[in-house]
């Protein structure tokens, strides 16, 4: 067996054996190291492990979830759901539509989809389930709109694709972001209208018009967040790692003063939780720097991307076939998880197409949320189920509805690479 083969091998043997995605990628670059090059070659692996993680823009991943965190207990959520009623108003519908919103617009404060899913579904399910929502349909609602956080900034899994992908503009990112995390919104929304009608959902709804102006005025501290952060991001007020430090602060500031939800006491498990979720990342990130190492050395990387050229030299057939892998791996694996492992194998090609650096990584992103609420193996779909107190298969046959629309969307976005590069080429971000 060839040292490639084995890092290769070697990792997906440990993954099947259930492994945590940490130590299979330490562990197969460990391998792939001493097979390919020698025993003394392993005293890289500290320096690699450390290079792996020594890199400044990855401050602003353990505050970007601390910021979730802290909107998530602060109440934000509820004036929301307020916000997004009264911009829906009472139709049958509606309150799945509210549940699609309020996922929207947590994204663009959590940055992550299943906390997003979590903090979305304790407030949501509920009052879907007395409106008459089956539990199943409510949770696969959720789980799909929770999705788009990973599209609308801040997104976690944005952040690490600047940094692995070099030159590669975060801002630019995350303004590529936008239109497409609305377009995904809409494909959940258009089906779910449908679906609701269609099945005679939400036929106890008694919700009234609420007032625009008093709910949008006790939103206004939650949505007032996404704006500071691109706001502060397009004048040059600060670079996006600072961006993440406002966000807490102005999260802290709404919590303790503004909604008065969270106390001095809550402060340390605040932080401690943050910290467990923070943990679990930064250790992927740092042995997959081990991972990366040894795959480069070894050619590892370029003969896989010369593998994947070499079974067509048309790029649109090539494209399909990363979107379906892709779309594999966002089944079983996260999304921080899954640009760790391809975007190595992946560079190359993207450089052999001439293909945009924000334009890929906004349609990576854009599948890896699909990957998020598609059974068997779906994040976003584990967590809502879980709340809603049912069996994930039970969903299944509600969410493929919500795959199907999200997937046409994503289609759009391939082949319109306008609708990522747009905004940022009018912002003057080079994409």
């Amino acid at each position: 067996m060839t040292p490639s083969l084995a890092l290769l091998v070697s990792f997906a043997v440990l993954l099947f054996m259930g492994a945590p995605i940490a130590v299979a990628l330490g562990f197969a670059g460990v391998v792939g190291i001493y097979l390919g090059l020698d025993v003394y070659a392993l005293a890289t692996v500290g320096t690699n492990t450390y290079n792996g993680i020594a890199k400044y823009p990855l401050i602003a991943i353990p505050l970007f979830i601390l910021t979730g965190m802290i909107f998530e207990r602060s109440g934000v959520a509820r004036g929301l759901v307020e916000f997004a009623g009264a911009l829906v108003g009472p139709r049958r519908g509606g309150l799945a539509v509210v549940a699609v919103l309020v996922c929207m617009m947590m994204g663009g404060m959590s940055g992550s989809g299943p906390a997003d899913a979590a903090a979305v579904a304790m407030v949501m399910i509920p009052s879907m389930m007395r409106a008459g929502y089956p539990r199943e349909f409510s949770a696969s609602v959720i789980a799909a709109g929770a999705s788009t956080a990973i599209l609308i900034p801040p997104s976690v899994a944005l952040i690490i694709y600047s940094i692995i992908v070099p030159g590669t503009d975060l801002r630019a990112l995350f303004a590529g972001g936008i239109i497409p995390g609305i377009l995904a919104g809409l494909a959940i929304i258009i089906p779910v209208l449908l679906l609701s009608r269609k099945h005679d959902f939400g036929a106890l709804e008694t919700r009234s018009q609420s007032a625009m102006l008093p709910a949008f005025m006790h939103a206004l501290p939650g949505l007032l967040a996404p704006v500071i952060i691109l706001g502060g991001l397009r004048s040059g007020l600060f670079t996006p790692t600072e961006a993440a430090v406002v966000a807490v602060a102005y999260g802290l500031l709404i919590g303790m003063f503004v909604y008065r939800t969270i106390h001095l006491r809550d402060l340390y498990q605040l932080f401690v939780d943050s910290a467990v979720t923070s943990g679990v990342i930064m250790l992927i990130i740092t042995l997959a720097g081990i991972f990366a190492w040894a795959g480069m050395t070894l050619g590892t990387f370029d003969m896989a991307a010369k593998a994947i050229l070499g079974l067509s030299g048309n790029e649109h057939v090539v494209l399909a076939l990363i979107m379906v892998v892709l779309l594999l791996a966002g089944m079983v694996l996260d999304g921080v998880s899954i640009y760790l492992i391809m975007l190595p194998i992946l560079m190359p090609i993207m450089q052999e197409f001439g293909w945009s650096t924000v334009w890929f990584g906004v349609v990576m992103a854009m599948n890896i949320a699909i990957g998020q609420f598609t059974p068997p193996v779906a994040v976003n779909l584990m967590v809502t189920t879980r709340i809603a107190g049912i069996p994930l298969e039970k969903s299944v046959t509600w969410s493929l509805w919500l795959v199907l629309s999200m997937a046409i969307a994503m289609t759009l976005v391939i082949i319109f690479p306008g609708l990522v590069t747009w905004l940022p080429d009018l912002l003057g971000y080079r994409t």
